[in-house]
């Protein structure tokens, strides 16, 4: 919202958007719906170029802003344990029915992708990515109290005519455009090295209460996250039909498709989102073979499966395995 106010959006184009009220934003046990965060963001890269809306987002993303998860990366040991620290923790700041982060370690380097397979506009969309990557930067240099500089940064958004703000985010020149995937190397060295100020049983304390707060938190739902839960509970009894989950909201066939073109989204769209995050979750949380997660998310076979994984992500199967968080069920 602040972003929003300084790229001159006026508060009545926030009005009604769930979350947004005084007694939801002053209470850290409320989660705004994503679709009010994207609303927002739509509205910055209309009033601005999505480059310059991610800055102004990096740079109204000062350190405690998003909560305890912020502290994860600055009060470990290491910059890249409190990395995966906040990768295990994404669910605190991230619809991750969506989002992922995946950290490769290459030795010399350490690359961190961020995945994001939610349909959004195309300034929308890349403007989320290039600050999510920038806001990593920005905490790993706020943990090691020197400017951390990437080795070079990858965005799957063209290049735009103009792009000194992604330099001024990134702190380096070194940004490729169109690839499969959004991502940023760091040198391993820099995030390997300890950090002098780390305090003993501090990163632990943080990750116990940035899980309490996941377990206490209360999340908002609009028409359209009922409509999604409805889905997902006909999916999960394999009746995912649009009569059928017409039914269970108590609506015809016609008002429901009626309702989602009101939302900007179809049944078709809804329903592969539904295939898509449904099956990067069995990958991430399952041991399950990829023939029993293609039979569950209604692909014909294995093959045709990989190729969905890599068209959606950027990676194979078997690099969105190394996300699985500890403890996950090994088959």
């Amino acid at each position: 919202m602040a972003s929003a106010d300084l790229l001159g959006i006026r508060p009545d184009a926030l009005a009604g958007l769930l979350g947004l009220a005084p007694e939801h934003l002053n209470d850290d046990r409320y989660r705004t719906p994503a679709a009010t965060n994207v609303r927002i963001w739509d509205l910055m890269t209309t009033r601005a170029p999505w480059t310059e809306a991610a800055l102004v987002m990096a740079r109204q993303s000062a350190l405690g802003r998003l909560g305890a998860w912020d502290y994860l990366i600055t009060s470990a040991p290491t910059p890249l344990q409190g990395l995966r620290d906040a990768t295990d923790l994404l669910p605190a700041v991230a619809d991750t029915r969506t989002e992922a982060l995946v950290i490769a370690d290459e030795g010399p380097q350490i690359v961190v992708s961020h995945v994001n397979t939610a349909e959004l506009a195309y300034d929308t969309a890349s403007a989320i990515r290039a600050y999510s990557l920038g806001l990593l930067r920005q905490r790993l240099t706020e943990a090691t109290f020197r400017q951390i500089v990437p080795v070079r940064v990858a965005l799957t958004a063209r290049a735009p005519r103009e792009h000194r703000s992604l330099v001024d985010l990134y702190g380096t020149a070194a940004i490729d455009f169109e690839s499969p995937v959004s991502s940023i190397t760091f040198r391993a060295a820099d995030l390997r090295t300890p950090l002098a100020h780390a305090q003993p049983g501090l990163s632990e304390l943080v990750r116990r209460h940035t899980e309490m707060g996941l377990t206490s938190a209360v999340p908002l739902r609009d028409w359209l996250d009922s409509f999604r839960g409805t889905l997902r509970e006909a999916w999960a009894e394999r009746t995912p039909s649009l009569s059928a989950v017409a039914g269970r909201l108590s609506v015809s066939p016609r008002t429901l498709q009626r309702r989602l073109d009101e939302h900007g989204t179809s049944w078709t769209a809804e329903l592969e989102l539904l295939r898509r995050t449904r099956t990067l979750e069995l990958l991430r949380t399952t041991g399950l073979t990829l023939e029993s997660i293609a039979e569950q998310s209604g692909y014909t076979d294995a093959r045709t499966l990989r190729r969905a994984i890599r068209r959606w992500t950027g990676h194979t199967a078997s690099a969105l395995r190394g996300m699985r968080p500890p403890g996950a069920e090994q088959g």
